[in-house]
């Protein structure tokens, strides 16, 4: 069995919260497992601001954002249309 890489929890967690996405990713932006930064496509987000866009993508990040596993998170939305 292979080892988890830090991506993969958070990967999850976005696409448990985004059944919907045609896209999610998440890359550790240093090698060092605490900054990342995610994409996510959605048509969730088609009609809604940048700033709740955002906000649900922290919402479905919260336990790791508040447990100190994500010291710095990028976050890049986008619809699909």
């Amino acid at each position: 069995m292979g080892r988890v890489t830090p991506t993969e929890p958070l990967r999850d967690l976005l696409e448990q919260a985004f059944p919907e996405a045609t896209e999610v990713e998440v890359l550790d932006r240093t090698g060092s497992g605490d900054h990342f930064q995610v994409i996510v496509a959605s048509p969730r987000f088609d009609e809604l601001p940048l700033l709740e866009q955002h906000r649900l993508v922290n919402k479905a990040l919260e336990e790791k954002l508040r447990d100190g596993t994500i010291h710095e998170l990028r976050i890049k939305t986008k619809g699909t249309t």
